[in-house]
């Protein structure tokens, strides 16, 4: 991919990664097609910030788990309402690196699936 297309991807998208995987992406990004790239702008990548607040005012029915694919923990956050509150309020710390994490995780079946 074009350097300059990585560059306006990674300062677009920064924020909703990892610090410690954005050295890996970029190196990732200069392996993948260039006509593949819209395929990657298309891509619904979640904000840690938003989903924080999500998690802050309906994270005791789990909603912000199942959000970001952890269904079992949403249905667990849900039959339990967010563990008595204590669950949810353990979320707060947790739900912004989950959310990280998914959208890695997100991008790099993006990689595999169209990057041949």
């Amino acid at each position: 991919m074009e350097k300059s297309k990585i560059d306006m991807f990674l300062a677009v998208h920064a924020d909703k990664f990892a610090p410690e995987h954005l050295l890996m992406l970029q190196e990732q990004l200069e392996q993948f097609p260039d006509d593949k790239s819209m395929i990657l702008n298309a891509q619904d990548f979640k904000s840690p910030s938003t989903m924080m607040l999500i998690s802050i005012f309906l994270g005791g029915w789990g909603i912000d788990r199942f959000m970001i694919g952890d269904t079992g923990l949403g249905i667990l956050k849900l039959l339990t309402a967010g563990g008595c509150g204590v669950w949810a309020i353990i979320d707060w710390f947790l739900i912004t690196d989950a959310t990280k994490q998914f959208n890695f995780s997100k991008l790099q079946r993006c990689l595999m699936m169209y990057g041949h």
